[in-house]
Formats: structure tokens, sequence, C-alpha cells
């Protein structure tokens, strides 16, 4: 079995470690400097650059199978990387319909399909004022960053009507060890009080990598499965988890209007976007069962 990861950051890399040498693994880079690392994970990499197309011409027929990690631009309303990166595995028919290899003792019958499962984020569907969020919920992104990844999302799943088995994982934040605010904790900056925070979510890195590779064995045809833990925390819940994993005071609580005025933009997108995302239909379509299914597992106190 061949599988070429585009994005090969963190979760990419947790990816090769769970198939554990049972597939032939390719990862697209533009940085020279990150091709050690990628042999010593036991991943092959390949030079290119999403934003240059012609780079992209070896991946044609190098893989049956695409985990596309990767995202878009920072600006504009668009991804035009996804666009590049599908233009180059049309070429040749890249995603062979018929896969070999073993990801344990047997293959699932889904995935000697061709396929691709993508990561976007759960903030494509906006702001819902703290509402629980299933999968059938329209898409409503308010900021240029989630348009960018709904339009990513409308291009793969075209290419799913046209007979590639997409797909989507919809993440929200996504934490390990060394992927919490610990810096914001650190400086002890404010969070919102409680009656005026904002409906949060968490996955795991690691698993949301598992869920990844469920996704490919055993996911539907062009389907979307939001990427979360059990946790339901506000936001200011999740910084005082990070703090007693770190041993740290937890940070104060002040109007919501304080902090908003106190913070960068970016985080400002996310301290007024409330919601709670459904995990149930990747429990029930793909048998998943979270390694860390809330916070407290994935940051246990110190």
């Amino acid at each position: 079995m061949r599988i070429l990861i585009v994005g090969c950051g963190d979760a990419g890399l947790r990816v090769a470690r769970l198939l554990n040498g049972r597939a032939r693994i390719y990862a697209l880079s533009h940085s020279p400097q990150r091709f050690a690392e990628l042999r010593a994970a036991g991943v092959t990499p390949i030079s290119g650059d999403l934003d240059d197309r012609k780079s992209l011409a070896r991946l044609a027929g190098l893989a049956d199978a695409v985990f596309h990690f990767a995202p878009p631009p920072g600006e504009g309303e668009t991804d035009p990387r996804t666009t590049h990166l599908l233009a180059a595995l049309a070429r040749r028919a890249s995603l062979a319909r018929s896969l070999s290899g073993k990801p344990g003792r047997q293959i699932h019958a889904a995935a000697r399909e061709k396929a691709l499962v993508y990561i976007s984020t759960s903030g494509v569907y906006g702001d819902c004022g703290g509402e629980v969020v299933a999968e059938t919920r329209k898409a409503a992104p308010n900021n240029l960053r989630a348009k960018r990844r709904a339009d990513a999302e409308a291009q793969l799943r075209a290419q799913g009507r046209r007979g590639l088995r997409v797909g989507i994982l919809r993440a929200p934040g996504i934490y390990a060890q060394d992927r919490m605010p610990a810096e914001r904790v650190k400086k002890g900056l404010p969070a919102i009080v409680a009656a005026d925070d904002v409906h949060t979510n968490h996955i795991h890195s690691e698993d949301l990598a598992r869920l990844a590779l469920a996704v490919l064995f055993r996911g539907r045809s062009n389907r979307l499965y939001n990427a979360v833990d059990d946790s339901g925390l506000k936001m200011g819940d999740w910084f005082d988890v990070v703090a007693d994993h770190l041993g740290l005071p937890r940070p104060p609580r002040l109007p919501r209007a304080e902090v908003l005025a106190a913070v960068t933009p970016a985080m400002r997108t996310f301290l007024t976007e409330s919601r709670r995302l459904d995990n149930r239909r990747a429990k029930a379509e793909l048998g998943f069962r979270l390694k860390y299914p809330t916070v407290r597992e994935g940051l246990p106190l110190t």
C-alpha cells in the first residue's frame, strides 16, 4: 500500500508511526531541512511546494491514498493549494482503484477504492451560539481562515462526486504535550468569566491521527466527520486544565469585553465563536474509540 501525506507535521508523523511499516509512506515537503526527520520516521520525502504547480509533477501515479493535512495560504477566500494538489493527482490516474498491503491483518474493503482524507476545521460552522453541532449543519464560515477551508472542502467534495472517496475531518483545537497554550497561561493572561464564556472543542493529536486512519479504512464516500473528544469545555475551563497540568495558577477571569479588547485578532476569532461539536457519527459509523476521551486524560495533573 502506498500512502502520500501532504502536510506531514505532527499528525502526519503520528499516522506514519501508527502504520508502523505496513505501508510505503511518502511525504510532500518543500523544506530539505526536514528530509532527515522524515526518513528517520520511515517516510520517503518528496520535494515539492503546493504553491508551485510545476514542482508537484512527481505526485502523479505515486500513491494509492492521500492524507491531505496541509493548510491553505494565509490570505484570500480560496485554497489554491488544494487546487494544485488535485490537478497533480489527476494526472496518470494517481489514485489507484485497487490498493495492496495490510494495515494490521486485513485491509477494509473501503480502502480498496481510491481515497483522500482531509483535515479541515470546525471553524467552517461559524458561530453557533453554543448549540450542539452535527455534521448535517450547514457551513457558515464568518472569517477568511474558515472560508479558505470551506473552499478546500468544496473542491474535494466535487472530486468525491466524480468517484474519489473523500473523507473530511472537521477538527477543532488540536492539542498534545507540546501543543497547548502554555505561554498564554504562563503569562497569566485572563480568561472570560464563565457566564459570558464560549464553548470550545478539542482533540488530542494522537486521536486525530487515529481517526484519519479510521476514515481511510472505514469511512463512507464523500463524508464529513466531526473530529472532537468528549470534553465539552468552555474556553476558560480549557485554560484551567492547561494551568493545572503545568502546575501553574489558573488564569484570572474578567468580563468578556475586557478580555476581547486585549487579545490578538486571531484569538478574538476563537473567543467569539461558540459551538459544541457532536462526535456520534464517528463513533457509530467508524466504531471509533478515543484514546484520550477528555483533555484531562490528555493533559493529566502533574
